[in-house]
């Protein structure tokens, strides 16, 4: 299985969290169960099966062309990466079943989106 790749495309126009906001813990919560219920869906309705160790490329995909840090969305990624815990894809999100989310800063789409590529990778050496 290794080698396999997956991609996810969340829906475009979800509100996101970013390192930069500091919204009420309520907002906070609705944004992260949202971003963590789309991720589960998604790999559930790709098929994405039960896997020991993969690589979680995270992409944000702005809506427009203004200057970007494509960390600032780690909050997000986050979110979702925990959405594949919680749909059965790796059994935990500590570094002995994820290598990742490495953030990256992709093309314009409109309302902005978050596709995440899972590929199925062996555990490093030790872990």
């Amino acid at each position: 299985m290794t080698g396999c790749r997956w991609v996810l495309e969340l829906p475009p126009g979800m509100e996101l969290l970013t390192a930069n906001q500091r919204p009420h813990w309520a907002v906070r919560a609705r944004r992260t169960r949202a971003l963590r219920e789309a991720a589960a869906w998604m790999a559930r309705a790709a098929r994405v099966p039960q896997l020991e160790h993969v690589h979680v490329l995270a992409e944000y995909r702005p809506p427009d062309r203004r200057r970007r840090d494509p960390a600032n969305w780690q909050p997000s990624f986050k979110a979702a990466v925990d959405g594949l815990v919680d749909a059965g894809i790796v059994p935990d999100d500590d570094a002995a079943h994820l290598t990742g989310p490495d953030p990256r800063l992709g093309p314009v789409t409109p309302r902005g989106q978050i596709v995440l590529t899972i590929t199925a990778t062996e555990p490093a050496p030790g872990r």
